[in-house]
């Protein structure tokens, strides 16, 4: 017993200074004005900010739903292809992740705005230009490219681990590919489909450098407030505090909804009927 409390000093310290004291910080700093009195002031400051995070919540989810539904086909083929394929194909889909995320988000711009590539090329054929930056478009399109490997990993990674056996079963029993698909895929893969939907979702609602490159300030998120708050020219860090504080209750409600659908899933047991 008293080994295994050693061997988790480590971890206790680590969690205590860089999880616990700042998370209080935020706290002290959400409930206090300048002067460090208590007040309430801060959190009720939020709901000229309502608005604002209704519209983030929307774009993270539609982001979200955008990945899943483009990275669920994507990781099946992977799983089914051969190791060495799958190998390459995993690399390829984690290639861009190895360049700096604002380099990835600058590049969109020069493919997005006015005089970019993209409106040149619609251009050749008649079709441009079309305004393409400084929308909500454009924001949902950098949250797409940004988090999409975040969402296939998981999915393959649960995918890689299915019997092909049981999909041939269900075959051989008369299922088509939609039922294939509705009740044989779709309950095992659960795990995945949570944890992908957890990790787009978490950054997608909470980002700022997406909405401020691509949205051009005009498309403004809960991040784009609270960075404001903190690093902007009139620093407010008691209601930048009280902004992060709901943000994150809002997180933890997300992901405390996704692991209680994972958890009935693994509790009502595998497939559909």
């Amino acid at each position: 017993m008293m080994k295994s409390r050693s061997a988790a000093a480590p971890f206790g310290i680590w969690m205590t200074l860089f999880t616990i004291v700042p998370l209080g910080i935020v706290v002290w700093y959400a409930f206090t004005d300048k002067s460090g009195a208590f007040t309430f002031d801060n959190i009720r400051a939020i709901g000229d900010y309502a608005g604002t995070f209704l519209s983030s919540v929307a774009m993270g989810a539609i982001a979200t739903v955008i990945c899943l539904v483009l990275a669920y086909p994507l990781a099946f083929s992977i799983s089914r292809a051969s190791e060495r394929a799958q190998q390459t194909m995993v690399m390829i889909i984690m290639l861009p992740m190895w360049m700096n995320f604002l380099l990835r988000t600058y590049a969109w711009m020069s493919l997005l705005e006015n005089n970019g590539f993209i409106n040149q090329l619609l251009g050749l054929i008649g079709l441009g230009p079309v305004n393409m930056i400084n929308t909500s478009g454009a924001v949902v399109l950098g949250m797409v490219y940004n988090f999409l490997p975040f969402m296939v990993l998981p999915l393959y990674s649960v995918m890689v681990k299915i019997d092909v056996r049981v999909i041939e079963a269900a075959q051989d029993l008369g299922a088509n590919s939609l039922q294939v698909l509705r009740r044989v895929l779709l309950p095992l893969s659960v795990p995945g489909i949570v944890t992908g939907i957890t990790m787009v979702f978490v950054p997608a609602v909470s980002t700022f450098v997406i909405s401020k490159l691509l949205g051009g300030g005009k498309q403004m998120m809960i991040g784009d407030f609270i960075e404001m708050f903190f690093l902007g020219n009139a620093p407010n860090y008691n209601v930048g505090a009280a902004l992060s504080l709901v943000l994150m209750i809002l997180i933890l409600i997300c992901m405390g909804i996704m692991n209680l659908v994972d958890k009935d899933d693994e509790d009502g047991g595998g497939l559909m009927v």
